[in-house]
């Protein structure tokens, strides 16, 4: 049997945690720059705002609602994500974390469906108990069924945060109420097309040929169709690949003008991008380096790059950033305000396998970059860095509404007042 479990406004929800004011408010959560809605509490939304719409369109309606808005606080979000998954890993088998929001869970023994719906509610009370986390809790024995499940936990009127999807009875009396949509995997286009040929719910998509569905579809339907028959069709890997190319790339929150301070983004994506390329325990074989403007400023738009190789593939943050600097004659154009820059790392392989040069001395330090991630995991991102990136970066991420990183910075920790 299969659980997947999933926090409601998972944003939304984060924020309210260190800030009881904020338990009975609508909240809502801004995108990088604080451009888009990108999370909003169930209060929020039934006061009719909506996710994934520019935040310049609902700002005065907001203030005058009474909404709270919050900048996205990654770095709180995460650790408590953390915090979530070592909760649920005590309840089952084995346990795969799907997004930050949500983790399918998998269980060998063989329960009633009461028993699955009580495990349901202690799961969502211990969840609640510990971390402070709203979620909701679908069972059923293929992940696609689990995920219908979890929908109706959520959604379905009759439910209160748990549901069972196990025999022919249940599949039927809740794959019946919902759209072909919210089906795992079924986007807005397909759902067009399904409906076309009369498939308008999800049990309807239950009871096709699952050959008849990959012939005018793809076998990625096929599967779907056979989970939701009770078919165990998806699976995920112990480990999960390695990445063939690792970007680092993000807006600035003030335009970039002058070269000392497109020098010192590039170099501060060179280290995002590279200690993701240690954790994986990869090398990179080249590099690229890109910046541009916005293409709606009035003046053109442009968009440099430059590539650079390397005869022997490297992780040193440091090789990274000497080649950023290198390309920055390319990418700096007097007179342009640049809007958006990024480093992608590029022809990747294991380190197991690096294939050194015999021209060429391999200069990578490994336990310099042993400190440096060892030391940023254990007192916070950024504790130690390269000068070239600098001290004070005015085109960093606007986030004008940032709370505190109340778990990971000793600084923002919450201070009560007896």
């Amino acid at each position: 049997m299969f659980a997947l479990v999933d926090v409601t406004s998972m944003y939304a929800s984060v924020e309210k945690i260190y800030n009881p004011n904020l338990r009975n408010k609508p909240v809502m959560v801004l995108s990088n720059n604080d451009g888009c809605v990108v999370a909003a509490c169930p209060i929020a939304k039934r006061l009719g705002f909506k996710k994934f719409v520019p935040y310049f369109q609902v700002k005065e309606e907001a203030k005058k609602a009474g909404v709270v808005v919050c900048s996205s606080n990654y770095e709180l979000y995460a650790d408590v994500s953390s915090k979530m998954f070592s909760v649920m890993s005590q309840f089952c088998d084995e346990l795969h974390e799907y997004s930050i929001d949500e983790a399918f869970m998998r269980f060998s023994p063989r329960l009633h469906d009461s028993e699955w719906l009580a495990l349901g509610y202690e799961i969502r009370k211990t969840i609640w108990r510990e971390v402070k986390l709203p979620v909701g809790v679908g069972f059923g024995p293929t992940p696609t069924l689990a995920k219908a499940a979890n929908h109706a936990a959520k959604k379905l009127d009759g439910f209160r945060g748990s549901a069972v999807i196990n025999t022919q009875q249940e599949k039927q009396a809740l794959l019946s109420r919902m759209a072909v949509a919210d089906v795992w995997g079924i986007g807005g286009r397909l759902e067009k097309r399904l409906m076309a040929m009369g498939i308008n719910n999800a049990y309807t998509l239950s009871q096709q040929s699952p050959a008849k569905m990959r012939k005018y579809f793809s076998i990625v339907l096929e599967n779907t169709v056979r989970e939701l028959q009770g078919e165990l069709r998806m699976t995920w890997d112990e480990i999960r690949p390695a990445k063939k190319e690792i970007y680092s790339t993000r807006s600035f929150g003030k335009r970039v003008t002058t070269q000392d301070e497109l020098r010192a983004a590039l170099a501060t994506h060179a280290e995002i991008a590279t200690k993701k390329l240690r954790a994986q325990h990869s090398l990179a074989h080249s590099a690229t380096f890109f910046a541009a403007n916005s293409p709606h400023d009035d003046s053109r738009y442009v968009k440099q790059s430059a590539l650079s190789s390397f005869a022997v593939p490297t992780n040193d943050t440091r090789h990274i950033i000497h080649a950023a600097s290198d390309a920055l004659n390319k990418l700096f154009i007097p007179g342009v305000r640049y809007y958006k820059v990024g480093v992608g790392l590029l022809d990747i392989c294991d380190e197991k396998y690096r294939q050194d040069d015999l021209f060429t001395p391999n200069t990578d330090n490994s336990a310099l970059m042993a400190v440096l991630d060892s030391t940023n995991a254990r007192y916070g991102r950024n504790t130690m860095h390269f000068g070239a990136r600098g001290f004070q970066q005015n085109f960093a991420m606007k986030r004008d509404f940032l709370t505190k990183r109340a778990t990971t910075r000793w600084e923002e920790i919450p201070r009560i007042k007896c």
